[in-house]
């Protein structure tokens, strides 16, 4: 996956089946999805893919069981289906997770046992397990920094977990292995249409050259997530509005505090929402919180009052109290929700089932959804486009799509970092082996190798250093003060691959120190034990 060669192809096609606007789950899904029916297919995204709300998400597959709460049953079986189905297609980043509710009451072990065994119910044959009911003791065996006082009980479940940004660039990778083509930083800045008012290409941007390209299609997708509405604008400045942006956040904590592999699941915060704290890449992920924001952002910050709302709901549930001081890394993102009629409803009560709708032009926008459903949403997204632009009818073929990387589950080792990378592992170990200098950890509290970064630029199309550190192998979002440590070696190895010259490093150094210190909590002091 080289991005000049993908730049290539704009010259190669004189007229595309699908433009796909979008790099995040929606775009990538829909891409993979009209690409793997054989449609000449062009996925275009701003920024880098999984840039924004499909690199923040809370590392979850699954069926959601707060919307079974609330009776959204449809919404939540087909969830738990796609569970299943990216379970078996990307073997190596899904993995089955279990999860315990911890109940301070004599009623709630009984109540969540129910309610949690109709999930199971609803997952039929691709459940990941059966729900269980466990003692006090038992509860506190599975999670031994759970806060014990008044402790009555626990109810283990399973649902699924994941890497996000990974699964983002293996589905770019998989959609260019199927003959599409798909490109980061080159971003869609108008539409183009013809006499008749009617969508046939757009003029696309490159984020680095600036050089523009006006480049058509039969048929163009708005998959932009948060920033839908933006598209629609270009299409009708009196469209409306579609799409309402919620932020989530979370805060990354050493793994001392969970001393788990089991996750723990909050079912009512004093809010009424859902809280984790999941185990992941060695750390533990605690979040997420709901908040409606007026305007999106692709570097979204977290609110201080969000913070102390995560904060304040672990300390009740965990034995070793967290502060500021021990959060190694604070993220933020954003859900595209659809946009209520009831202006004033909550985000909590919206539902996060997804709708494809059409304007006059033939523009197609995929609007709301959630990263587990992202298969489903990508296949109705085609389906309609077709049916609307009376294209060859194809049926969609990506229920049983391996994706680039996976592998039998028995053969996924998570002991060894690299599990992430899949099939791709030997070829990262064989650069490990040609070249000393790769073998070298890029920090030395972390087990990143300088061969991933290697492999990243030459082979998964990254591009700036916050995309090695952020999407690649994740340490932004897992240790934000060892990601800026970094930041200079990072730099001087691009700009060496690339043939870059110093100015360029020292620049994407200092870019990449001053957004990774909006994820820290406290002020960055330098390391000064690096080499």
């Amino acid at each position: 996956m080289k991005r000049n060669e993908e730049l290539n192809k704009l010259a190669q096609i004189q007229e595309w089946d699908f433009i796909i606007i979008g790099g995040g789950a929606s775009g990538l899904g829909s891409a993979l999805d009209a690409t793997s029916r054989g449609f000449k297919t062009l996925l275009l995204e701003s920024h880098d893919f999984a840039k924004a709300t499909s690199s923040r998400s809370t590392k979850l597959v699954h069926g959601g069981v707060r919307y079974l709460a609330q009776g959204d049953v449809g919404l939540v079986k087909e969830a738990l289906k796609e569970r299943g189905l990216l379970a078996h297609n990307a073997a190596h980043i899904v993995k089955n997770q279990s999860f315990i509710i911890p109940n301070y009451t004599w009623w709630g072990g009984i109540y969540y046992k129910i309610g949690l065994s109709i999930y199971d119910f609803l997952a039929g044959k691709l459940s990941l397990g059966k729900t269980q009911y466990i003692s006090k003791s038992k509860t506190i065996e599975k999670l031994p920094t759970i806060e014990q006082k008044n402790l009555a009980s626990g109810v283990v479940y399973q649902d699924g977990q994941f890497d996000d940004a990974r699964l983002a660039i293996n589905l770019s990778q998989t959609i260019i292995e199927k003959g599409g083509s798909a490109i980061n930083y080159l971003k869609v800045v108008n539409l183009l249409k013809n006499d008749s008012n009617k969508v046939i290409g757009v003029i696309a941007e490159d984020q680095f050259s600036k050089k523009q390209y006006q480049i058509r299609a039969k048929v163009v997708i708005n998959a932009t997530g948060v920033f839908t509405n933006d598209i629609l604008n270009m299409n009708n400045p009196k469209h409306g509005k579609f799409v309402v942006p919620s932020q989530g956040i979370h805060l990354v904590l050493d793994k001392s505090f969970l001393k788990s592999d089991e996750a723990i699941m909050i079912p009512k915060t004093s809010d009424g929402r859902v809280l984790f704290v999941v185990p992941w890449h060695d750390r533990a992920l605690v979040g997420t919180t709901d908040t409606l924001l007026d305007n999106p952002s692709f570097e979204p910050h977290a609110l201080e009052s969000e913070i102390k709302f995560v904060l304040e709901t672990a300390r009740q549930y965990l034995s070793k109290k967290p502060t500021r001081e021990d959060v190694k890394s604070v993220f933020a993102g954003l859900r595209p929700l659809a946009a209520p009629k009831d202006e004033g409803k909550n985000t909590k009560e919206v539902s996060r089932s997804h709708k494809v709708i059409t304007s006059d032009t033939g523009l197609v926008s995929i609007i709301g959804g959630k990263w587990t459903t992202y298969r489903k949403m990508a296949e109705d997204t085609i389906d309609k486009a077709i049916q609307v632009h009376n294209m060859k009818s194809v049926p969609s073929n990506t229920e049983r799509l391996s994706i680039h990387g996976n592998v039998k589950p028995e053969e996924v080792d998570r002991s060894n970092h690299l599990y992430v990378y899949g099939s791709d592992i030997p070829e990262i170990q064989s650069l490990q082996k040609s070249n000393p200098k790769y073998s070298e950890k890029i920090h030395p509290e972390h087990p990143y190798t300088v061969a991933e970064v290697i492999w990243a630029i030459r082979h998964e199309m990254a591009e700036t250093v916050e995309d090695v550190l952020a999407r690649r192998v994740r340490l932004l979002f897992l240790d934000a003060r060892a990601a800026i440590d970094c930041a200079h070696k990072i730099a001087s190895i691009i700009a060496e691959e690339r043939q870059l010259p110093q100015e360029w490093a020292d620049e994407q150094e200092k870019e990449f120190i001053e957004l990774a210190k909006g994820y820290l909590l406290t002020p960055y002091s330098p390391n000064t034990n690096l080499n």
